[in-house]
C-alpha cells in the first residue's frame, strides 16, 4: 500500500540516520560537495530555512559557520532527534527545529530568511512544487537565495543496471505517476524532476546562479561497496566529476543535482 506520506518511513530509519552516513564514503563526499557549494552563496551569519532537514546534519554545520537555522521536517523521528542534538551540543542559539510540511511552510516570526534550503531530494516526495515554492516566497526576502539538492529524471549509473536486468531500478524515474520507494517497511512515491522544471516553478521572479551535477561520474550511494573495493577509481571519478559538475549534460543527468537561485 502507498503511504500519502513518508513521514512514517523516515521517522522509522532517524534512529539510524546518523550512522547510515559515517558508513558510507559516497554520502560523506555527497555532502562535502553540498556544503561547499553552499558555503560560495550563503551570506555570512546568514538566516536559513531548512526544509526536509532531517537529523540535522546540514543545520549543525551551517550553525558551526556562525549561521541560523530554522529547520523544518514532516517526521516526527526526525525532529525529535534533532532536538535531542540541539540540546546535546549546546545549539539553541543558532538551530531551532519545527515539525512541519514544506507544502504548507507558515510565515515564521524569526523571518523573513536570507536562504531556503533542500537537501538530498526531500523534495521529491511530492508531485507538485508549487505549494513549496509559495511558502518559500513568503518567507524568502529579495535578493535571497534558494539552494536545492534535487534527484533528476535521468541517471546514467541507475540505466546501466538494465545491463543486468534490473530494468525497473533502471528506469523507475521515468514511470508516469512517480515510482514506488521503498523505505522501513513503508511505500510512498517518489517523484524526478529537471532542472528546467525547477527554474519555471520559480518564475521569472528567480535567476539561476549555478547549477552542477552530483555523482553523475561517481556512482550513487547504494552502490557504497564502490569507494571501499575500488578506491583508485572511486578517487579518480570524484576528481572527473569536479571538472566537469558545472557542464552540459553532467549537470542535468546525475543522482542529484544542486540548484542555486537568487530572488531578483
Amino acid at each position: 500500500m502507498i503511504q500519502e506520506s513518508p513521514a512514517i518511513a523516515f521517522s522509522k530509519q532517524s534512529s539510524s540516520f546518523d550512522q547510515i552516513e559515517e558508513e558510507n564514503l559516497i554520502l560523506q563526499y555527497m555532502r562535502k560537495r553540498i556544503h561547499d557549494h553552499c558555503l560560495r552563496f550563503f551570506p555570512a551569519k546568514a538566516k536559513i530555512l531548512e526544509m526536509n532537514c532531517g537529523t540535522g546534519i546540514d543545520a549543525v554545520f551551517f550553525a558551526q559557520q556562525d549561521m541560523t537555522v530554522v529547520a523544518t521536517d514532516v517526521a516526527p523521528g526526525m525532529i525529535d532527534t534533532l532536538k535531542s542534538k540541539i540540546d546535546r551540543l549546546k545549539l539553541n542559539d543558532s538551530v531551532s527545529a519545527q515539525l512541519c510540511s514544506y507544502t504548507d511552510l507558515p510565515v515564521f516570526q524569526t523571518g523573513p530568511f536570507d536562504v531556503a534550503f533542500s537537501d538530498f531530494g526531500g523534495l521529491n516526495c511530492v508531485q507538485d512544487l508549487k505549494p513549496v515554492v509559495a511558502g518559500i516566497k513568503r518567507n524568502l526576502k529579495q535578493g535571497g537565495v534558494v539552494t536545492l539538492v534535487v534527484m533528476p529524471k535521468v541517471c546514467p549509473w541507475e540505466m546501466l543496471l538494465a545491463l543486468k536486468g534490473n530494468f525497473k531500478v533502471a528506469f523507475r524515474r521515468f514511470k508516469k505517476g512517480g515510482a514506488e520507494s521503498h523505505l522501513e517497511g513503508e511505500y510512498f512515491k517518489t517523484f524526478y524532476f529537471s532542472p528546467a522544471y525547477i527554474r519555471r516553478v520559480f518564475g521569472e521572479e528567480f535567476a539561476l546562479v549555478e547549477l552542477e551535477g552530483l555523482c553523475s561520474l561517481v556512482p550513487p550511494p547504494y552502490f557504497e561497496f564502490f569507494p571501499v573495493r575500488f578506491k583508485r577509481i572511486f578517487k579518480m571519478l570524484t576528481r572527473l566529476e569536479k571538472s566537469i559538475r558545472f557542464a552540459y549534460p553532467f549537470n542535468r543527468t546525475a543522482d542529484h543535482f544542486i540548484i542555486t537561485l537568487r530572488r531578483k
